[in-house]
């Protein structure tokens, strides 16, 4: 019987350990910043792949771990997609949220793993990796985007995937098996 290989998460770049699962890699990416700081840097990164001037000039080491915890994130997210539990939203019925339900759609916020599940049918988690390095490099350099992306579409699913994590983050580690039919 072969060994269950382990991920390595890379956390240790941003948060100076080794988070050993997917669960700990979200609570940690909330507890380094919040919602709203990473979807703004998100979209300002982005936003400077069009320009000539580079992002942050005066510190780029933000951009530079704003990579690293978005890396991390997105190889939890990967992993999360195989699970076959829902969040518990039983005890939240009334909208608790500081998402108030944001980018996911209703099927997606009572499913928050659907998001992850759609993002990765979508692009693989090697081309999520590909396409943030790509525009983090363009973003910390003086050269523009060359529209070889689908750069909205990758915004997008990165986007439905800050909100999912959050939502996961929120709720907590109440798990329940997901009835079979």
């Amino acid at each position: 019987m072969m060994k269950k290989q382990k991920v390595s998460f890379e956390t240790n770049f941003w948060i100076r350990y080794e988070a050993g699962s997917p669960r700990k890699v979200i609570d940690a990416f909330f507890e380094n910043d919040n919602l709203a700081s990473y979807k703004q840097m998100l979209g300002e990164v982005l936003m400077y792949t069009r320009k000539r001037e580079v992002y942050q000039r005066e510190y780029p080491g933000t951009v530079f771990i704003f990579y690293k915890a978005l890396r991390s994130l997105l190889k939890a997210c990967h992993c999360l997609q195989f699970k076959s539990w829902e969040i518990n939203f039983a005890a939240t019925s009334g909208c608790g949220s500081i998402l108030h339900q944001a980018s996911l759609t209703n099927e997606e916020f009572t499913d928050p793993y659907l998001v992850f599940r759609n993002a990765f049918a979508f692009k693989t988690l090697a081309e999520f990796d590909f396409f943030l390095c790509d525009t983090v490099e363009l973003a910390l350099s003086h050269y523009t985007e060359d529209d070889s992306w689908d750069v909205m579409a990758f915004y997008i699913h990165l986007v439905k995937m800050l909100d999912a994590a959050q939502l996961i983050h929120e709720r907590g580690a109440d798990k329940i098996k997901r009835l079979k039919n």
